[in-house]
């Protein structure tokens, strides 16, 4: 019974850190103290230890000998490797998904696109964004491959709100548009293609820095 109480509050801890570290309130090499943390959550070390090994696993945190654990940092050869894993694995959950795909579902997946095609800030946008790809992914029925590209996702979300921290402009996902009539219209071959294509896509996007200073960052929106 302890075990499966530790288990749910190392969930709950690890939750709260990944949204930290996907917003950029935590940020890359920054320390994760144990202690600290233990004492936030009002838990032992025990779950705390396991909430970092959750989110290792999910790549948002690394151990380090003599350092301890620190938010990961990431470069663009972790946003193309996250990219090309998406596309992949995305692809395979669909194409297992489609038999059962219900127009219910698909009606559901467009009300989310266009949720995110009116959303305001970077947040909203992403949460619409990810409900978008869980709902025509669910029906696979594949709870492991599921949960890999969950993860994959809170990786690209990182990326993108660490573009998009202090600006956002909206947007019309085509894409998204494109794979909904494709599903509708049986061509299950060509959702798949488009599918590969928008979350494989990376690209640099114009920034706005604090000091009104336009740069580039290398970031996957999709």
């Amino acid at each position: 019974m302890d075990k499966q109480r530790d288990d749910t509050i190392a969930s709950r801890i690890s939750r709260a850190l990944a949204e930290r570290i996907i917003s950029g309130a935590l940020t890359p090499g920054e320390r994760l103290r144990q202690d600290h943390i233990a004492e936030e959550f009002g838990a032992s070390h025990v779950p705390v230890r396991e909430a970092f090994r959750l989110l290792e696993a999910q790549g948002l945190a690394v151990s380090e000998p003599r350092r301890g654990v620190r938010v990961a940092a990431f470069d663009l050869k972790e946003v193309r490797e996250v990219a090309e894993m998406r596309a992949v694995l995305e692809v395979l959950a669909l194409r297992h998904a489609i038999p059962h795909l219900t127009a219910a579902i698909l009606d559901r997946a467009e009300a989310a696109t266009v949720a995110a095609d009116t959303s305001r800030d970077v947040r909203s946008w992403e949460a619409a964004n990810h409900a978008f790809h869980r709902l025509i992914l669910e029906p696979c029925g594949m709870p492991r491959l599921l949960a890999s590209i969950d993860d994959l996702h809170a990786a690209s979300a990182r990326f993108l709100f660490s573009a998009w921290r202090t600006s956002w402009e909206a947007r019309t996902d085509h894409d998204h548009r494109a794979i909904l009539a494709a599903l509708r219209e049986g061509r299950g071959d060509e959702a798949a293609k488009i599918l590969e294509r928008h979350v494989g896509w990376i690209g640099k996007t114009p920034v706005k820095t604090a000091a009104g200073e336009t740069r580039e960052a290398f970031s996957i929106v999709g």
